[in-house]
């Protein structure tokens, strides 16, 4: 996969928005950064597109930038002459999707149908937008997909999508990021209230995530019988009682370890939507997983550690 495609990917939100002043590119940007989302996609609907595109790229390298709403092959020209790293288009439009890889440009076009989808494969694509997400079905629509195309493409929905079903959206399998506004209110753009846009990105980025946490991790102590510390806390919470093979549970929420984990003390187990997202998040902390720990199941990572501890225990990710 393309590496733009593959970071938008790992980030797996795309803010769309729509500036009517250049002037506006930069701070706006800043404040996608900032918040922790460094993603945009700035459409062709006004014609401030394509200079704070080369704005954006000029001042904001680590920005992933992207052209929306592509209509031509002019405008896809364009759009990548200012700095555009990935061209997104409303529906499907062969010409422009065939000028764009022609170009060496990622393009994810927009599809809703069997017959659009099954072409955009034909062409050698393995993204797409699924627009206009919610009149077109929805998380329903995705799951019927998912049947016949499963493991050959995956969506980017738009359209529909915001805080109340973005976890919906991105639970689906076969959903490689969601894209939407709601994080770039226009008024908040306007008004130059770029300390809410952060705010706003940072709470979208956060609830894509999915972040609860399962349980933690307990270490024995030298002279102790974890087993027997574990029944006391049973008794003492009213919580069941389970014994493994390597640790017993008190409940979901507690991990009594007869034999000492990764963590001095214990670890914490952390579930998210994705540990791919959840590993690029960790990454702007200066975090990165422990690549032995890494475990897979299909085409996902399903746990990680990461390699620091924090307070003396280890943290892993499981995806839910």
């Amino acid at each position: 996969m393309n590496e733009t495609l593959a970071k938008l990917g790992k980030i797996g939100l795309i803010p769309v928005i729509k500036l009517d002043s250049p002037a506006e590119a930069l701070p706006l940007g800043k404040a996608l950064v900032a918040g922790g989302l460094p993603v945009a996609e700035v459409t062709f609907r006004t014609e401030a597109a394509e200079e704070s595109i080369r704005i954006l790229a000029n001042e904001l390298p680590e920005l992933v930038l992207g052209a929306g709403t592509v209509l031509t092959t002019t405008q896809a020209e364009a759009a990548a002459a200012a700095g555009a790293r990935y061209v997104v288009t409303p529906g499907f439009n062969p010409r422009v999707v065939a000028h764009c890889l022609e170009m060496g440009l990622p393009v994810t076009p927009g599809v809703n149908s069997a017959s659009q989808i099954e072409e955009a494969i034909e062409m050698g694509l393995d993204v797409a937008k699924f627009f206009p997400a919610g009149p077109s079905g929805g998380t329903e629509m995705l799951k019927a997909f998912a049947g016949p195309y499963g493991g050959k493409i995956s969506f980017i929905p738009t359209g529909g999508v915001g805080p109340k079903n973005l976890t919906e959206y991105l639970a689906c399998p076969n959903v490689f990021a969601v894209g939407g506004s709601w994080m770039v209110p226009s008024d908040a753009v306007k008004a130059g209230d770029f300390a809410r846009i952060e705010a706003l990105c940072r709470e979208a980025r956060l609830l894509s995530l999915g972040f609860s946490l399962l349980h933690i991790g307990l270490n024995p102590c030298a002279g102790t019988d974890s087993l027997a510390e574990a029944k006391m806390l049973s008794a003492m919470l009213g919580m069941p009682f389970k014994e493994g093979a390597g640790s017993a549970f008190v409940g979901d929420s507690f991990e009594f370890m007869k034999s000492a984990g990764r963590g001095a003390k214990g670890h914490i187990a952390v579930g998210t939507l994705s540990v791919e997202r959840a590993l690029e998040w960790f990454a702007g902390f200066g975090m990165k997983p422990a690549a032995e720990t890494i475990k897979t199941k299909g085409n996902h990572i399903s746990v990680a550690y990461l390699d620091n501890e924090i307070c003396g225990f280890a943290v892993h990710f499981v995806r839910k």
